[in-house]
């Protein structure tokens, strides 16, 4: 978040003619250099790979609408007087695309959609449905596009999601947002702290940046006091998406798993010897059971099994009717992640539509509740518009934060940092817990303890060199 040059103290007056207080003993004072130059390093080394997340991220926030627009002709129709059964759109989707296999059905879920088809198709990458689009009151097939993920991203949002998630170079990728991921919550900490310890007199240039000419004055006052508003968006940021992340995310589901905050399952397995193996209730990237329909006797039709979820209390008209396949029954989920949260689902015997298993959101443990909840409002669906143009605004937050930290370190380039030896003036009843709880973090969140294990050999090595120079010059 900050770039800062730490070289002189962050004591300076706060307006012309005022003079700067002494500096206050005490803990953080012997602390403030330690954060500082670790603020300093962290916003030098790590900058770029959040300039990059955050660029990328705001692509995505404002991906949503654009899809609106780019798939118009796929998402939207004329409204008509009444709509065909959804057996027959099934039907119609499956003579335009005679080499897929249906998996799910997501109806209109208003006036003038589509409804979308899903389909197990060859031609489309692995862990993605075609999606089939028919208009609900003439049977016409808007067209044919790749669909992602329980939000049904299209091409240009799966994309740009790709781009955020890993720069399209697969688990290696991935790396680079987990390192922005795990690093910026403690630059924001990091950065709050440090402008909350600045002394000044006019508390309100806390959260009002400063006007006048162009210095670097000026751009410190707006770099701390937008900071300050963005940090908490920031760190809950940082912390959802840690959640699924390749290392933080293992350890992370190992601890909610052992707090028993796992997220319940549905069984939609028509045996009940079978156990709740079945996945009717997928995880986050999931759009669909994930398993082809098999012919296997009675069923009632798609149809049938919506009514029967309906009267089952799946009251949301934003549901995603996954057909059944081999052993397994419908599984009916509202997807409505607007709030009030619909997020129930019941799994249907095909035979009748009796009701084989239901889940209710709010059956969910408190964790499994908040982990969904946060995703959701990570990715942008949670609240609809609203969640994404305050995803927006924190991304163009961070892209300015970055900016002006690099800004004020070329204005008092070279940029040297506090003196080493910081941790040394840290009282040992503050720096033994420091220690332990930085090794415990660094466990916990691998990338970030191995690139601090880095920052200090890139410390130690500039500080070996520096004492080779003096000797030479001497």
């Amino acid at each position: 978040m900050a770039i800062d040059d730490p070289a002189r103290p962050d004591t300076a007056p706060e307006a012309p003619g005022e003079a700067a207080p002494p500096a206050r003993p005490g803990t953080w004072s012997a602390l403030r250099p330690l954060v500082l130059r670790l603020h300093f390093y962290a916003g030098v080394l790590v900058a770029p790979f959040l300039l990059v997340a955050a660029v990328s991220g705001l692509l995505y926030a404002l991906s949503f609408q654009a899809e609106k627009v780019v798939y118009a002709h796929e998402l939207e129709v004329p409204v008509g007087d009444t709509t065909l059964p959804l057996s027959q759109q099934v039907n119609l989707a499956r003579k335009a695309n005679p080499n897929g296999t249906v998996t799910a059905v997501w109806p209109a879920a208003e006036p003038g959609a589509t409804t979308r088809v899903l389909m197990d198709d060859p031609d489309v990458p692995e862990g993605t449905s075609l999606a089939v689009f028919v208009d609900p009151y003439t049977g016409d097939v808007r067209g044919q596009l790749p669909s992602f993920g329980s939000s049904g991203a299209l091409p240009l949002r799966t994309w740009i999601d790709g781009l955020h998630a890993d720069l399209h170079l697969g688990e290696l990728g991935r790396n680079y947002s987990e390192l922005a991921a795990s690093w910026l919550w403690v630059i924001a900490l990091g950065g709050a702290a440090l402008w909350f310890g600045r002394r000044r007199r006019n508390k309100r240039a806390l959260l009002v940046p400063e006007g006048g000419p162009a210095s670097r004055r000026r751009t410190l006052s707006w770099h701390g006091s937008v900071g300050l508003w963005a940090v908490t968006g920031l760190v809950l940021l940082s912390a959802t998406g840690l959640t699924w992340s390749r290392y933080a995310g293992e350890n992370i589901g190992v601890v909610q798993d052992g707090l028993g905050g796992a997220t319940p399952k549905l069984s939609a397995a028509l045996d009940p010897a079978a156990g709740a193996g079945s996945s009717g209730h997928e995880g986050h990237g999931a759009g669909h059971t994930g398993t082809t329909t098999t012919p296997q006797g009675p069923d009632i039709g798609v149809d049938k099994a919506l009514e029967a979820a309906r009267a089952a209390g799946i009251d949301s008209p934003r549901v995603s009717v996954a057909l059944p396949a081999e052993g397994k029954g419908y599984v009916v989920k509202e997807t409505d992640t607007q709030f009030p949260l619909q997020l129930d689902s019941v799994a249907l015997n095909p035979a009748d539509g009796a009701v084989v298993d239901r889940l209710a959101f709010a059956d969910y443990p408190l964790l499994a509740k908040l982990t969904r909840i946060g995703i959701d409002a990570h990715t942008g669906v949670f609240l609809g518009l609203a969640n994404q143009l305050a995803l927006a605004a924190l991304a163009l937050a961070l892209i300015l934060l970055i900016l002006w930290g690099y800004r004020m370190w070329w204005l008092r380039r070279p940029g040297r940092p506090v003196a080493r030896g910081a941790w040394r003036k840290v009282p040992v009843t503050a720096l033994l817990p420091i220690a332990a709880v930085t090794a415990l973090v660094g466990w916990f969140v691998p990338l970030l303890g191995l690139s601090l294990l880095l920052f200090l050999a890139v410390d130690l090595t500039l500080a070996l060199a520096a004492k080779v120079r003096a000797r030479t010059t001497r």
